[in-house]
């Protein structure tokens, strides 16, 4: 004879109502983040493709889940306490889920005054799932900078302030990460590195989390000779790391790498580190994407800053 109470084998009508339409809500959940950012954020196709392929994968989950509750609203649902309380659970996880893949949504790149500092020229960008690639138009170079954007922001918001570095003979590639973080990839770099074999001279840059990234990968590849940080610092020390260069570029007005961050960083990084600060830069005048919740109030324009920036990036590569 089984043993379990009515209660405990048919929650009551209200019970199984509310999961119902917890479940149903959980569903829309997924598919509406999934197709907000698809459809509303041109940065998540154009980036690299992890992120499309996980939302397109969520979506579908999303729709399918909703179809299947439909179909079978009126069916019992023999269910015990505890797997009632597992299902509530299971429901938050969902919704935390949600909420996970939305804060994934990346910085759009919203296009302004190209920088002009330093020397310009005409170049040509190519673009993958990956990278996007800035090359001097007509004229071939051998000297190389792979730059990690900063966390969740678009590649293509560093093309302008990057541009004055292509217009003094470099080659630029900025990585597209997944996810747009960049700690999920760190060693990105060898594969643009290993795509352009006629680049004799390399550096590496990154902006904030990117910035890190770039450390951690010049610090581990002696062959690279130059890293640039865009409002940034490393986890390690560089003293000891034999023949490369760093440039530290920050704003006096960030409110995430703040300048006593900055200041603290001096001690990770060699001796002969270039430290350039924009006065009134903040931490998204580094890029092209609008404004970044915890910033500092800026004190400068974006362009006269950018400007600031290229120049300083522009003369630390043409000491490499």
């Amino acid at each position: 004879m089984d043993s379990s109470s009515p209660a405990e084998t048919r929650p009551p009508a209200r019970r199984r109502t509310a999961l119902f339409w917890a479940s149903i809500a959980c569903a829309a959940a997924l598919a509406g983040v999934a197709v907000w950012m698809l459809a509303g954020n041109p940065a998540v196709l154009g980036g690299h493709p992890l992120l499309p392929g996980i939302l397109l994968a969520v979506a579908t989950v999303g729709v399918a889940w909703a179809v299947l509750l439909w179909r079978r609203r009126d069916a019992p649902r023999p269910r015990s306490r505890v797997r009632t309380v597992s299902a509530w659970a299971g429901r938050i996880a969902v919704l935390a889920l949600a909420a996970g893949l939305a804060w994934l949504n990346p910085f759009a790149y919203q296009p302004g005054p190209a920088a002009e500092a330093g020397p310009t020229s005409d170049f040509m960008v190519t673009e993958t799932n990956t990278a996007i690639t800035m090359s001097p138009e007509g004229s071939a170079t051998t000297k190389g900078l792979v730059f990690y954007p900063g966390a969740r922001v678009d590649a293509r918001a560093y093309q302008d302030v990057l541009a004055p570095a292509v217009g003094a003979g470099y080659r630029v590639v900025i990585l597209k990460e997944p996810l747009g973080l960049s700690l999920l990839d760190g060693n990105q770099a060898r594969g643009a590195i290993a795509g352009n074999p006629d680049i004799t001279t390399w550096a590496v840059g990154g902006h904030s989390l990117g910035g890190v990234s770039a450390s951690s990968f010049a610090l581990d590849n002696p062959d690279i000779e130059g890293l640039v940080l865009y409002a940034s610092y490393p986890i390690d020390s560089l003293q000891d790391r034999d023949g490369l260069s760093v440039l530290s570029v920050s704003g006096t007005n960030d409110g995430l790498s703040t300048r006593a961050k900055i200041e603290a960083s001096r001690d990770l990084l060699p001796a002969g580190t270039t430290f350039a600060a924009v006065q009134g830069g903040v931490h998204a005048f580094f890029g092209d994407y609008g404004s970044q919740p915890g910033d500092g109030e800026p004190g400068i324009s974006r362009q006269a800053a950018q400007q600031q920036i290229g120049a300083a990036t522009v003369s630390f590569l043409e000491r490499l």
